[in-house]
């Protein structure tokens, strides 16, 4: 591109000037031409096709109509006044009618002048009216598919608005066009069906057909993933070569343990995603793979599999968890199994006594500790490993980049391999975009045995009959949850709703052992009540969302969510994996007020209708944006315009193929033909990701 071009002021385009330069400046970012070339319309209006008036009915979307003036007058009303300007063409007549500009409407509407009149007509008792229309002179450029451009409130009352930027944007194309270099290779272009980068910029706001906006978009699409995955690609050649791992080859523990110790058969899906582990941990390059899985798929047992090839090696393990409460959950599992091969397992959190904590830390450092699991406590300096072989992060959405950067940054000779778990299903369209340096594995089996759960929606009208159900499910030798949310903003009000909750069912069931829990509890209680549900002594256990993680209790066949339009999509699934854990029949039912929002209904809509997670994530994917979904804002990775990640899946899959390739065979993009792919890619990805390599 020459640069000289490309970087000149927007207010030197004719019909800019400085006031509406600087309103572009500081409301959308556009200084100069290259700017305004890459701000994109969001939509298009057909202009091709004269409507006529007689073709008009109820079901009309708006349209193009060529009307004749014949007569206009002001009506006022108490202090205000409209604009009526009677119009027809051959079949039939129709009105105008503006309430605000009408001075300067009236001025340019001349009688038995015709023009061109852009809106959405409305047929009432026969009459057929635009309200505030837009209205224009029949000429070359007023007819055919004309872009919309997104605006501001501010933007639009100093009428800088679609007819605006349709104005100055052909000034912009005549300019910059032939300026416009070409960054993907001819092969590359040739090969995927693509029209050239300067066809694209100019059809995306000049189309000159339909067909030709479908094309500029394909093009736009296919280029913004192809850099993105491209970067990606780089990024993991680099990781591989600049981090080698250990190698752990020995699987004597493995196999021991599966032949005399294993609780239960393995589902296929477990055995894969162990021998991908088992492969990376082989292969003297550091492991960065990320498992998921939806709730109760099995992944610890996995984990704990994997730990094996490293403890049998002399290493140590690291595994840390967002919470206490699951921290010492996996400590619980991870012990039952590792003393039957006499491995030493501890727990380190926040809770931990100091005197304890000293001992723990000197055993660490001795490497008489094979397995450490904990909280955050994992990162403080003073925690060190002898040889920290593998480091194991649950629901790593839930830290920060920079704690997990610490943990894994705690190494002797290698970095330690790194193995990522989330119980929280990423749609595959994520998983290759904005995981794609790491190595995906899915386990998208459950175990043998387990029923799906029945999820049923009720109003606030039926907690009668929902009552009655608990009782039932109580008296049938049964545990039921009852959650309520908690969300900061009115943790007062939350806690207020759960204690009315405790005393209404405490009031309905007397005779029943019913417990509490909440975060305001000292973490001593939690585990009091924890352990009682857990130990089977309370049959209904009232609490906020710190059981979405954590409880883990085969009898609880029935959970009950209060509010349930206050959660996200991805808590609700996450909530309902606390019940199903046994071979009974269990239910999830959520309670919402009855006025909810097309979001809120949605939301419940798929609940109900699907316990399939990945499903599920991707109605979370459509509805909420990757960045809001997966906590992703912080990465400045998919800042995707023209990409769908909830329905892109093909052409995302197809993009990284075609980098994939690309890469093999020019991995630093020196040959000729990808001069203009490394130039690029250079000028334009501003977003370092080199975090993603802890994950």
């Amino acid at each position: 591109m020459s640069s000289d071009v490309l970087k000149q002021k927007i207010e030197f385009v004719k019909g800019v000037g400085p006031q509406k330069a600087s309103l572009l400046n500081t409301e959308i970012g556009i200084y100069n031409l290259f700017d305004m070339l890459h701000y994109f319309p969001f939509r298009y209006e057909d202009r091709s096709d004269i409507k006529k008036l007689s073709e008009v009915n109820n079901e009309n979307l708006e349209g193009v109509f060529y009307l004749q003036v014949i007569s206009k007058r002001i009506v006022r009303k108490f202090k205000n006044k409209s604009l009526k300007v009677k119009v027809k063409d051959a079949t039939g007549y129709g009105e105008l009618v503006w309430v605000k500009g009408t001075e300067w409407v009236d001025d340019k509407m001349i009688v038995g002048k015709k023009y061109l009149v852009f809106g959405k007509p409305k047929l009432y008792k026969k009459t057929i009216s635009f309200f505030h229309p837009e209205t224009s002179e029949k000429n070359k450029t007023s007819l055919g598919i004309r872009p919309v451009y997104p605006t501001t409130e501010k933007l639009k009352r100093k009428y800088i608005n679609t007819r605006f930027f349709n104005r100055i944007i052909d000034e912009v194309i005549r300019k910059t066009i032939p300026q416009i270099k070409e960054n993907l290779s001819n092969g590359v272009v040739t090969k995927n069906n693509l029209i050239s980068r300067a066809s694209a910029l100019q059809n995306i706001h000049l189309p000159k057909s339909k067909r030709m906006v479908e094309e500029a978009k394909k093009r736009l699409k296919f280029e913004e993933l192809f850099f993105l995955q491209l970067q990606i690609l780089q990024l993991k050649n680099t990781r591989l070569k600049a981090f080698p791992g250990y190698v752990f080859k020995k699987k004597k523990l493995l196999n021991n343990f599966y032949k005399k110790h294993l609780p239960f058969e393995l589902t296929n899906a477990q055995k894969k995603v162990i021998k991908e582990c088992y492969q990376n941990m082989c292969s003297g390059k550091q492991m960065n793979r990320l498992i998921q899985g939806d709730v109760g798929s099995g992944k610890t047992i996995v984990a704990f599999l994997c730990m094996l090839f490293v403890v049998e090696d002399n290493s140590q393990v690291a595994f840390m968890a967002p919470t206490e409460v699951l921290a010492d959950q996996h400590f619980k599992s991870i012990q039952n199994q590792a003393l039957k091969l006499d491995l030493n397992v501890a727990v380190l959190t926040g809770s931990t006594k100091e005197k304890e904590r000293k001992i723990m830390l000197s055993q660490l450092k001795k490497g008489e500790i094979d397995i450490l699991i904990g909280t955050h406590a994992l990162i403080e300096k003073r925690v060190e490993f002898r040889r920290l072989g593998l480091v194991i992060i649950d629901e790593q959405h839930k830290f920060g980049v920079a704690q997990r950067a610490k943990l894994w940054s705690k190494k002797r000779e290698f970095y330690p391999h790194v193995l990522v778990m989330t119980a929280t299903p990423i749609p595959r369209t994520l998983a290759l975009t904005l995981y794609g340096d790491l190595d995906v594995s899915v386990i998208d089996e459950l175990p043998s045995g387990r029923k799906e759960i029945i999820t049923s929606h009720r109003f606030d009208n039926s907690r009668l009959k929902v009552f009655n159900f608990i009782k039932k499910t109580v008296d049938l030798g049964g545990q039921v949850y009852v959650v309520y949310p908690l969300i900061e903003e009115s943790a007062k009000k939350d806690h207020k709703d759960l204690m009315d909750g405790y005393k209404s069912l405490t009031r309905y069931f007397p005779e029943t052992q019913i417990g509490v829990l909440h975060g305001r509890m000292k973490s001593e209680n939690k585990e009091y009540e924890m352990k009682r549900f857990a130990d089977g002594k309370s049959k209904i256990l009232v609490s906020t969302t710190v059981i979405e993680v954590g409880v883990d209790v085969a009898n609880a066949s029935v959970i009950i969510i209060e509010s349930a339009e206050r959660f996200g999509l991805s808590q609700l699934h996450q909530l309902r994996g606390r019940v199903g854990r046994g071979s009974e029949q269990s239910y999830c039912i959520l309670m919402t007020k009855y006025d909810l929002n097309n979001d809120s209904k949605e939301r419940i809509k798929a609940m109900v209708g699907s316990s399939d997670g990945f499903k599920i994530a991707n109605v979370d994917l459509k509805m909420r944006g990757p960045g809001n979904m997966m906590g992703t804002k912080q990465s400045g990775l998919l800042e995707l315009r023209f990409v769908n990640l909830a329905e892109d899946y093909n052409v995302i899959k197809q993009t990284r193929v075609v980098a994939s390739e690309v890469i093999e065979e020019d991995p630093n993009l020196n040959d000729q033909k990808n001069k203009g792919t490394k130039e690029y890619l250079k000028k334009s990805i501003k977003s370092n990701i080199n975090w993603s390599r802890v994950s």
